[in-house]
């Protein structure tokens, strides 16, 4: 846990509830824009976007993580993530800020459930508490 307390995160919203990533696992955050619909198999891809002549699929994070789906607004965002040599796109509702965190706890068992894999630990911050997210077992799981 120690050594990610030297790393900067990106913190977001889904739902009220707060996350962050490794600001080294973001590539760029855009404005929500137009999503093509794709038939997957799985029931969390929204679609794809075109980022500059890219091709990028889109992940559904309220759907992946069984949360509520909030409206979408003008603060909701595209975090364009790499993740096994591959660029995917995660819908937030609202990107926070960058953080470093001063203390990062394990994520305790009971919280964790089914998906704690999902999870390297809870950021300690002055205004509570965010889960950190493993994006890489997240979106590839």
């Amino acid at each position: 846990m120690n050594d990610l307390l030297d790393i900067q995160h990106i913190a977001f919203e889904l739902a009220s509830e707060k996350y962050a990533l490794k600001i080294s696992d973001v590539y760029e955050i855009i404005r929500l824009q137009q999503i093509s619909p794709t038939h997957n198999s799985k029931f969390f891809l929204e679609g794809v976007i075109n980022l500059r002549g890219k091709v990028i699929p889109v992940v559904n994070l309220h759907k992946r993580f069984k949360l509520i789906e909030c409206a979408r607004t003008k603060e909701t965002r595209i975090i364009v993530v790499k993740s096994r040599e591959e660029m995917i796109g995660i819908i937030v509702d609202k990107v926070d800020s960058v953080i470093q965190f001063n203390d990062i706890q394990p994520t305790p068992k009971v919280v964790a459930g089914i998906d704690g894999e999902y999870f390297e630990g809870i950021g300690i911050t002055e205004n509570g508490v965010i889960s950190l997210l493993k994006i890489d077992i997240v979106l590839h799981d």
